[in-house]
C-alpha cells in the first residue's frame, strides 16, 4: 500500500510487487488525498480488466498532475513572500 506520496519518485520495486487490487486501492487513495473534495470510490470490477502497466500509468499520471499543482501553488505563494 502506498502510504505517503510526495513525488513521482516512487519505489519501483514496491510498485512492481503490488497486486492489481492494491494498485486500484492506491489510485482511489490518491484521488482522495484532499479533504475538500468529495470522496471517490472506485468499483474494483471496473478497473480489473486493465493490465498492471495501465494501472501504474494512471498512478504516474495522477502524481505528475499533483506535482504540477503543487509547483503552481508554490509559485503563487512566492509572490507574497516578503524580502
Amino acid at each position: 500500500m502506498l502510504t505517503k506520496l510526495n513525488s513521482v519518485d516512487l519505489s519501483y520495486t514496491f510498485i512492481m510487487e503490488s497486486t492489481k487490487e492494491q494498485l486500484i486501492t492506491d489510485i482511489e487513495n490518491l484521488l482522495n488525498r484532499y479533504d475538500e473534495v468529495k470522496p471517490t470510490h472506485i468499483n474494483p470490477e471496473l478497473l480489473q480488466f486493465l493490465d498492471r502497466q495501465t494501472l501504474l500509468s494512471i498512478i504516474d499520471s495522477i502524481l505528475k498532475q499533483q506535482d504540477k499543482t503543487n509547483e503552481s501553488n508554490l509559485e503563487w505563494l512566492e509572490q507574497f513572500k516578503q524580502y
